[in-house]
């Protein structure tokens, strides 16, 4: 008789995947140019963990959403200024006039930030309330900007792999960018939280399994920060010119970016662990209103 084949493990293959990136994010701390390969194995962490979760319909009008919609308000920006401000790209590699690996990065760091919003406000199902429904992708945005507010200053400044053409208040990096990124992020992410309330699955209990899917997710959106503490110690110490002119040093961009990182993603990150400890946590079974006349008459027999 015929040995039937292995069945294929979700559960361990998304493991795997998330050693895998959080070794490469790690690995990223120390040498920056494997950076890019790590979006690789990111992104189809997102594409998997997504279809496990949602189904593949969803996660492609994810993709679809994410990228389209990306890549159109940042070619829109580089044209008229709106919604980021005036700013471009260096190098080639280009879709128009944005890098290839802009829309991946907008996939794989949204949706580590999707699912930490999903454990602080509530997963989007068929059929969820408005609050959820609206309430999830604004959170879900926010969790991804605190990303860019670490990222910035160190890529458009230190490294100037963009650039602002007016430079701004945050280490040449202007306010209207991450209004911007809230903006856009909170679009793409919402066009997905209608998908899932009309289309999605349907609401489900809490089993293990949501709590794993969920637990990936948060560790590797903690992990993504790793690279802004240790170029703290690790990067150069110099000064930079912006674009404007106004001249920075470089150990105030990577101090601050550590900064912001504990204070924005690690929060973010800590606030969505204690979320999920919190939900194996035994509730006490409330105590029974105790009858004072009884107790008094315990207390006091009567003769």
């Amino acid at each position: 008789m015929s040995t039937p084949p292995p069945r294929f493990n979700a559960a361990a293959t998304l493991w795997a995947i998330t050693l895998v990136i959080g070794l490469g994010l790690v690995a990223n701390g120390i040498v920056p140019s494997i950076g890019i390969l790590v979006i690789v194995p990111q992104v189809l962490f997102a594409l998997l963990h997504g279809a496990r979760r949602y189904g593949w319909r969803a996660i492609w009008v994810f993709v679809a959403a994410g990228l389209l919609i990306s890549n159109f308000l940042e070619n829109l920006a580089i044209e008229v200024g709106f919604p980021f401000g005036n700013y471009h790209y260096t190098g080639g590699g280009k879709l128009l006039q944005v890098p290839w690996f802009i829309g991946p990065a907008y996939l794989a760091t949204g949706y580590l930030a999707w699912i930490v919003a999903t454990v602080l406000l509530g997963d989007v199902r068929r059929n969820s309330s408005w609050l959820t429904t609206i309430g999830t992708p604004v959170v879900a945005a926010f969790a991804m900007t605190a990303w860019d507010l670490s990222l910035d200053p160190r890529s458009a400044t230190i490294k100037q792999t963009w650039i602002w053409e007016h430079g701004g208040g945050y280490f040449g990096v202007p306010l209207g960018n991450f209004l911007g990124w809230t903006f856009t992020v909170y679009l793409f992410m919402q066009v997905f939280a209608l998908y899932l309330r009309s289309r999605g699955p349907l609401p489900i209990a809490e089993p293990r399994e949501t709590t794993t899917s969920d637990l990936q997710g948060v560790l590797l959106y903690l992990l993504t920060t790793v690279s802004f503490f240790t170029r703290l110690f690790t990067g150069e110490h110099t000064t930079v010119t912006d674009a404007s002119g106004t001249t920075w040093q470089t150990a105030d961009i990577y101090e601050t970016s550590a900064l912001v990182t504990v204070y924005g993603m690690c929060f973010i990150a800590l606030l969505a662990l204690l979320r999920i400890a919190q939900r194996h946590t035994p509730t006490p079974a409330p105590t029974p209103p105790v009858d004072e006349r009884t107790d008094r008459e315990s207390l006091h027999p009567a003769a």
